[in-house]
This record gives structure tokens, C-alpha cells and sequence, in this order.
């Protein structure tokens, strides 16, 4: 085949009478590569092998499969639907064109034909095709960019959390676990109360997406809390303690200020920023900084609350020994109403053995 005939449009034929395909292949050829089937089957098989045709010429009266049949499979298929279809056919009646259109042919001429007005159609139909591919590879270039982009975004948000993580390890050493296990505690409570009606609408795949992202940052804060409070090895003074509160404040002002950097708001900030806030509050008011009580407390801080505490009870300490996991399941069976949202400690309740196997995952040990 001459370089020419490579970039001649490809025409298939499908008839069942030879005569009809030899007519139109004499009447293609000069400007077309023509194709030809003698059945709905074939032209089937033409349509989805390796050289798909760019328009097709389709008879609607052949036996075992009319052409109305081939135009259903063609366009069920996706690697057939975009090609445009041509009805050619002796069919004539209002209701044989109109079932056709209907199904998805771009054009329909009855038989006997005019040549020079299947020659114009044909060419018509072929300049639509190619602006309609080109439509479709802009928006697949479109889509994939967006991927991309997407993709490149998710990357800086996971380098900026390990960043501003890493900070606050330098600080304290047993932050590297406990960071991990507590973003799996708050990722499997939201998934335990992801059908409760209170919460269902919040907690979406997405937003839980994003509260497993900005999980490691609800401790940041105490990168600015003095070393001889933030690593004492033993109980705090009151004075202390209320420096230590501050660890809270800190690591919102922290966020805020990388949010206003950036010059928008990010989804994933804006969890993290109420959770290091807010995850020391209380469902009873008694809890810093505000003392939030029962729905102010934003939600991924009430899992927060949870998570937090859970861990810091089975985890050894500089100051104190790790306690069994049962005693520390009753201890906040008992903050139930008082310290913890009580539909979120039922939620506790009900995947504590998952609690239990991801602290012995991710121990410091």
C-alpha cells in the first residue's frame, strides 16, 4: 500500500449484495481506502480489529444480523462507539429512518443512491469526526493533566505534613509513633461511624481521606513549648501545665500561618488546624483552650480526643509505664458523656481490638 492510501480515510461497506459492494468500492476508492463486509458479523469483526475504519456504510436488510443490530454492538462497544455510521439502505419509510437516528447513525440515504450526494455526505461526516477525535484528545490531555496536578498537590501536602512533623520530633522523640498510630486510630473510628446518622454526611471517603493527612499535625504545636516543661520526667506544675496548654494555640497559629502563605484555604489544613486546636476540649466544657463543649467541638477533633488519650494510656512514657489495654478501654468507657462525645466512645467501643492491633503494630518498640 502506497504512503498516499496510508493517509486516505478509511471507508468500511457493509452489504450483503456483491454487486452494492462492488458499486461503491468503484465509487470510494479514488479518494478512500474502502473496506468491505458481506455481513453484520464481519463488519463487526472489521470494526474491532486493528484497522477500525473512520466511517462506515451500513445496509440495514442482511440476514442472521440487520443493520440496525450491528448499529446497537457498534456503539455498546467503546472501542467502536465514536466511529460515525452511515446508513445505506432501500428502506425508505419515515419510521425505518427515524429507528435509525435514534440508534445513533449520523446520516441515512436511501437506495437507489445519488454518487455525488453519498461523496458529499461521506466527506461531511468524516470533517465532524475529526473535529468531535480531537474535542475527545483535548479533554483526555485535559483529564490527565488534571491527574497530574492533582497528584503533584497531594505529594506537597504529604511533604508538608512530613516537614512540619519531622519539626516537632526534633523536639520530642516519642512523637514518630505515636503520630502514626494515632492517624489509624481517628482513620478507624471514622470509618465505624461513617453510617451513624450524626456523622454520615461529614464523614465521606474524601474527608476521611484528609483527616488521616492532617492527623499527624495535632501535636505541632509543641514545638514551641520549653524543653524543661515539654520533656520533664516527671508531673507538671501548675504553672507548667498551663504553658504546656498552650502547645494547642500554637500549633493553630502554626497552620494558620502556612495556610496564609499559601494565599487559600486547603481542605487538609483545615482539618488540622481544628484538630490542634481543639482535640484537648472536652464534651463536658472542662477542656482546653476554649472550653468547647459537646457540638462545638468540631468532629475530627472529638476522634482526635479519643485517639489521643487511648494512646497516650498504652504507651510508655519517660514519666510513667504503659498501662494494660483493658484498663485503658474502661477508662474511657467511663469518660463516656463527660470527656468523649458519647456516640463517638460507642464507635470506641465497638473497634477496640483494632485499636489494640495497631498499637502493637506500630509500638515504639
Amino acid at each position: 500500500m502506497t504512503n498516499s492510501a496510508l493517509h486516505k480515510p478509511a471507508v468500511l461497506v457493509v452489504d450483503d449484495t456483491p454487486q452494492n459492494l462492488k458499486l461503491m468500492v468503484e465509487l470510494l476508492r479514488d479518494q478512500y481506502q474502502t473496506l468491505v463486509a458481506n455481513s453484520g458479523a464481519r463488519a463487526l469483526a472489521i470494526a474491532q480489529g486493528p484497522q477500525c475504519p473512520d466511517i462506515i456504510l451500513l445496509d440495514i436488510m442482511m440476514p442472521e444480523m440487520d443493520g440496525y443490530e450491528v448499529l446497537r454492538q457498534l456503539k455498546a462497544d467503546k472501542r467502536t462507539r465514536h466511529i460515525p455510521v452511515i446508513f445505506l439502505t432501500a428502506k425508505s419509510e419515515v419510521e425505518d429512518e427515524t429507528l435509525g437516528l435514534e440508534l445513533g447513525a449520523v446520516d441515512y440515504i436511501t437506495k437507489p443512491i445519488s454518487p455525488p450526494i453519498v461523496l458529499a455526505r461521506v466527506k461531511s461526516q468524516l470533517l465532524v469526526k475529526d473535529a468531535a477525535d480531537f474535542l475527545r484528545s483535548q479533554n483526555q490531555f485535559l483529564e490527565a493533566e488534571v491527574v497530574k496536578r492533582t497528584q503533584r498537590l497531594e505529594a506537597i501536602q504529604d511533604v508538608t505534613v512530613m516537614v512540619m512533623t519531622s519539626m516537632a520530633e526534633t523536639r520530642d522523640n516519642e512523637t514518630g509513633n505515636h503520630i502514626m498510630r494515632t492517624q489509624r486510630y481517628v482513620e478507624r473510628l471514622a470509618r465505624q461511624l461513617q453510617a451513624h446518622p450524626r456523622f454520615a454526611q461529614l464523614l465521606t471517603q474524601d474527608y476521611i481521606k484528609l483527616l488521616f493527612k492532617s492527623a499527624p499535625l495535632h501535636d505541632i504545636g509543641k514545638v514551641g513549648i520549653p524543653d524543661h516543661i515539654l520533656l520533664k520526667p516527671g508531673a507538671l506544675t501548675a504553672d507548667e501545665f498551663e504553658t504546656m496548654k498552650q502547645h494547642t494555640v500554637l500549633g493553630y497559629e502554626a497552620i494558620t500561618r502556612a495556610e496564609t502563605a499559601l494565599g487559600t484555604e486547603v481542605d487538609f489544613l483545615r482539618i488540622a488546624k481544628e484538630i490542634a486546636l481543639s482535640h484537648h476540649e472536652k464534651w463536658n466544657g472542662s477542656g482546653y483552650p476554649k472550653g468547647l463543649r459537646e457540638d462545638e467541638i468540631p468532629v475530627s477533633a472529638r476522634l482526635m480526643a479519643i485517639a489521643d488519650v487511648y494512646d497516650a494510656l498504652v504507651s510508655k512514657r519517660v514519666y510513667k509505664s504503659a498501662m494494660p489495654h483493658a484498663q485503658a478501654v474502661d477508662i474511657i468507657a467511663a469518660g463516656k458523656g463527660q470527656h468523649f462525645d458519647p456516640d463517638v466512645c460507642e464507635a470506641f467501643m465497638a473497634v477496640q481490638s483494632d485499636f489494640q492491633d495497631i498499637a502493637a503494630t506500630y509500638s515504639d518498640d
